[in-house]
């Protein structure tokens, strides 16, 4: 199972955007959608029956779209890199992943890429569509984490934070800015990669004025086999208390994860919808989830 999964926060127009991305991206395909149920609806005011969440696959990585509301909304502070093996492809997806979106930089030959382009989608999600050449992408869709305003200079910082957390993790290849780079300042990072439990990321600072920062429209599930796993993440990345709901948080650089037992969605998709709810309605009622009372509620 993949460890770490993205978690996109859509405004009623999930269902929309997954059909989207299946379309564009090759080796992609739906798997299991939820639905809310009174409990969500307490919570969310949306109807019991509409559609809440779509496990989703692009290129071979799960994904999870959510279908929310306007509360939070995309920006480039967290974008995915998409690893392309000739023009011909960045071009294809390029065409496709524009579609009434917006480009943030134009699609060219820069020094890192002869074929590289950085755009918001018509949902306002952000991708950086790179020609990788001959080179073997061990990952073909990387989440890229942009280090902006108050959180400049701390992607290094953030880096060992998180390595030190997860296991099978390190840090790679970094490069960092030069003196004659202004504004940013020298020796910050220009662009690094690193693993957790055998995932890719990328890291990235800018000192320009960026009006976004990290916010809960993109998260990453933690998904844990036990309770001695979630205990673990949950107090090694929860930094703000009052942001912690329903196995959400947030960590000291105002990155939000969730921290899910893999039990979870079997309980929340029981084709027993009263056992489901009542574990929905015990979900919703805790900041940590625990799973003994999770399993407790459903079987009660």
């Amino acid at each position: 199972m993949q460890k770490i999964t993205p978690c996109l926060w859509f405004d009623e127009n999930a269902a929309e955007a997954v059909n989207f991305y299946i379309s564009a991206l090759k080796n992609s395909k739906k798997g299991k959608a939820a639905y809310y149920d009174n409990a969500s609806y307490e919570a969310s005011e949306k109807q019991k029956g509409n559609f809440l969440t779509q496990e989703f696959t692009l290129e071979g990585h799960n994904f999870l779209a959510l279908n929310a509301g306007p509360q939070f909304k995309f920006n480039p502070s967290i974008s995915f890199f998409v690893n392309c093996s000739s023009t011909a492809e960045v071009d294809e997806l390029w065409q496709k992943l524009k579609e009434n979106g917006s480009i943030l930089m134009p699609l060219g030959q820069y020094p890192f890429s002869k074929r590289y382009g950085w755009l918001q989608d018509q949902f306002g999600l952000s991708w950086q569509i790179m020609e990788v050449g001959e080179e073997k992408a061990t990952q073909k869709i990387i989440p890229n984490l942009l280090f902006v305003g108050d959180q400049y200079g701390k992607a290094e910082e953030a880096m060992e934070f998180y390595t030190g957390i997860f296991e099978d993790s390190n840090i790679g290849h970094i490069y960092r800015y030069e003196k004659e780079e202004a504004p940013d300042q020298e020796g910050k990072i220009k662009y690094a990669d690193f693993h957790l439990a055998n995932q890719e990321f990328i890291a990235m600072e800018s000192a320009l004025s960026h009006q976004f920062s990290f916010n809960e429209a993109v998260s990453f599930i933690v998904n844990c086999q036990t309770q001695k796993e979630i205990d673990f993440y949950w107090n090694k990345l929860s930094a703000f208390p009052d942001s912690e709901q329903c196995g959400w948080l947030k960590d000291k650089f105002g990155v939000s994860w969730q921290v899910v037992p893999t039990v979870l969605p079997e309980l929340l998709n029981d084709p027993d919808k009263e056992k489901a709810e009542k574990a929905m309605q015990a979900m919703m009622q805790m900041k940590k989830l625990e799973i003994k009372k999770l399993k407790e509620a459903f079987n009660s």
